[in-house]
């Protein structure tokens, strides 16, 4: 019968999911795997912790159309979703968002920064063909000590000079460590970068806090061969 049982079990879904009217959020992939997660809500709560969010996750929109995601079943396999508390589908462009404020010239601060969510061809930062074309470079940035959370990209303008203290003021929003601000930005072998002429596109970087670097296997845990963004299709 114990056999029989797991024989009949559903498959592991992946799925990515993104924050209710936060347009800047990367989205965070989370597994759906209904042998861990007997109820909606169960699930429901550990998209809360995965995407941080501020007030409990109590529903799932597809990101398009706002349609209201009812129960585990109703999530499909490389898919995408929105998720909200108790309040309305907020309807902004998750998915491309990124593109259109890419290197845009709205921007109060005197530097270009932009952290936030970039379409799938973006999120490796291998595009950089497309990226020199906008005026842009793009790095790559993970969380001291995190080894659950993906890194998120990081676009520079190279038309605007780079202010250090906005620069880390974004990745402190961005990165959200539990240390609170981020002080300084360090390259995988701990070494602090201190200006941002040092900063080299395509490469990866840990954002620190106050506490001491922690020097782990960010790159060979977090970031695979063929990253799963590549393979994401848009819900209706």
């Amino acid at each position: 019968m114990g056999s029989r049982g797991l024989a009949l079990a559903p498959p592991a879904k992946n799925v990515v999911v993104y924050r209710n009217g936060d347009p800047f959020f990367p989205g965070r992939k989370v597994v759906v795997n209904q042998r861990r997660f007997l109820t909606f809500e169960a699930f429901l709560n550990e998209v809360t912790k995965s995407i941080h969010a501020p007030l409990a996750v109590r529903n799932l929109y597809t990101p398009r159309h706002g349609h209201r995601i009812a129960e585990l079943g109703d999530l499909q396999d490389g898919c995408q979703y929105v998720a909200a508390g108790f309040e309305k589908f907020k309807r902004l462009d998750y998915l491309s968002h990124g593109r259109k404020e890419l290197c845009g010239t709205r921007n109060s601060d005197s530097v270009q920064v932009m952290a936030g969510f970039l379409p799938p061809t973006f999120h490796s930062c291998r595009n950089t063909g497309s990226l020199h074309a906008l005026g842009c470079f793009c790095c790559s940035v993970f969380r001291n000590g995190d080894l659950l959370s993906p890194p998120f990209p990081l676009l520079l303008s190279k038309s605007t000079p780079l202010q250090w203290d906005v620069l880390l003021a974004t990745l402190t929003e961005k990165a959200n460590l539990r240390s609170g601000a981020v002080n300084k930005l360090c390259r995988l072998d701990g070494t602090q970068v201190s200006g941002g002429e040092e900063l080299v596109s395509g490469d990866y970087y840990v954002a620190v806090g106050n506490e001491e670097f922690k020097k782990l296997p960010y790159f060979e845990l977090l970031v695979p061969q063929h990253s799963a963004y590549g393979t994401l299709w848009y819900v209706d």
